[in-house]
């Protein structure tokens, strides 16, 4: 009797998982296996809401399983520890798992190699399931990764891609392999009270109603702060509950400007995965250096605490990081406002910003969270790094009539239309009867301080 392990990772589906189907068709008994690692605990990474939604989608990826006659095993332990113990227990083949892209992953994914080939085990581990195109599939001349994000469009969005894989029929697991139980949402603390739910039900689910309702609309509309017309799906990619590959091949049979919008943000997605796959040290060191030197301090730490607390004086970066705090997630251009705000207006370091979002985010990404946030700091990709978004003018652009901000900044609610974005402007009485503090610096001081700090006042 041949057995396989697949290793799951952030890969959490049933439907268009490599790994999966090679170990179905590869062998006649399959042992799906999530380790859940004290490392990553130990590497900050296992904050509230990612573990409740990870709960949510092992729960669902065991239902998935359970359906096709499996289960999912779960283990906790050091992940090469537990994998090989398993494959020793049933005398597997071989493993199949997902390529990763950090340094974490990839040092996991050499020390498991090593450790299987002592026990004559092979690793089998499989690009594009993560991403849509793999790191390194698409190269520059003479360079191991793109470092600006047109080109690597360009000639991402020309390459073939892989059709999606259905879900397997049928699988089998060895009888006596042992497993705790599945996590449940309802076992983690301090979970942001809006905090969307996971699992690849969930994920497949808002990316059918989203493409057939929605998308037509996403060119025109996504950057709408009140309207909220993103199609929320970064979570579900997160976790892998959802194939970015199947999401691009579904939104390009759509087809339409809106469509077609989308999938450039999936490309941003996977531009992002191979720059940190090139260069694994731009999760925490600058990826161009500005030689900045940061705000540090008792004020810039009131200025921090501030924004962390969504009481900054600006309405528009207040409502956002209040967005955050409630729901796990943050609307895009929230993000760019709030990350603009305080790498550049406040000049407070990027990393301190990169560290809120991660202990908050439910699709907080190492790739994608410290490259934008490295992108917005002008001390990453952009093609303008001096660049600094007026909260403001955002506001106005993004919430024109101020309904955003009205629904997190509520002490504002009284205040109609535009003039909710800038309370500072009322006199006497009026500015007394909110409870809302005066901005934290002036728009003007802030651009000055930053300008001067890059060299380009």
């Amino acid at each position: 009797m041949t057995v396989s392990v697949v290793l799951y990772t952030s890969d959490l589906r049933v439907h268009d998982h490599p790994p999966l189907r090679a170990a179905v068709e590869g062998a006649q008994e399959v042992v799906p296996l999530f380790v859940r690692d004290p490392a990553v605990d130990r590497a900050g990474f296992a904050v509230p809401n990612r573990l409740a939604f990870l709960a949510d989608c092992l729960a669902d990826l065991d239902r998935g399983l359970r359906d096709r006659g499996g289960r999912l095993v779960v283990r906790e332990g050091d992940t090469v520890s537990e994998v090989r113990a398993l494959v020793r227990q049933t005398d597997a083949d071989e493993v199949h798992m997902a390529a990763g892209v950090t340094a974490f992953a990839r040092a996991r994914e050499a020390r498991l190699r090593e450790a299987l080939e002592e026990d004559g085990c092979r690793l089998y581990v499989h690009d594009g399931v993560v991403t849509v195109v793999p790191p390194g599939d698409v190269l520059p001349h003479g360079r191991d990764h793109f470092a600006v994000f047109t080109p690597y469009c360009k000639r991402w969005i020309a390459e073939p891609l892989r059709a999606p894989l259905p879900a397997p029929g049928a699988l089998r697991v060895p009888s006596g392999v042992r497993s705790e139980r599945v996590p449940r949402r309802s076992a983690v603390a301090g979970v942001s009270p809006g905090l969307a739910v996971g699992g690849e039900s969930e994920g497949r689910k808002l990316l059918g109603s989203w493409l057939a309702d929605q998308v037509d609309t996403y060119e025109e509309h996504h950057d709408d702060l009140a309207g909220d017309a993103t199609s929320r799906l970064s979570p579900h990619l997160h976790f892998g509950a959802v194939s970015a590959t199947e999401a691009v091949h579904r939104a390009r049979r759509r087809g339409g400007a809106g469509a077609d919008a989308f999938v450039r943000q999936v490309c941003w997605r996977d531009f992002h995965h191979q720059v940190l796959a090139a260069r694994p040290e731009a999760a925490h060191t600058d990826y161009r250096p500005r030689q900045d030197r940061w705000r540090r301090g008792a004020e810039a730490e009131e200025d921090l605490a501030a924004w962390r607390e969504g009481r900054t004086g600006y309405p528009v970066v207040d409502a956002a990081m209040r967005q955050l705090a409630h729901e796990g997630w943050m609307h895009n251009r929230g993000r760019l406002i709030t990350a603009s705000f305080l790498a550049k207006t406040l000049y407070i370091d990027w990393r301190e910003g990169a560290r809120h979002f991660l202990s908050l985010l439910v699709d907080g990404d190492v790739a994608n969270n410290q490259l934008n946030w490295q992108w917005v700091a002008g001390t990453g990709t952009d093609s303008r790094p001096q660049r600094v978004l007026n909260p403001v003018r955002q506001a106005r652009r993004y919430d024109p009539d101020g309904g955003y901000v009205r629904r997190w900044v509520p002490e504002l609610a009284a205040l109609d239309g535009p003039a909710v974005h800038e309370p500072w402007r009322l006199t006497g009485s009026d500015r007394a009867s909110f409870d809302y503090p005066d901005p934290v610096v002036e728009l003007s001081e802030g651009l000055t301080r930053f300008l001067r700090a890059r060299g380009a006042a």
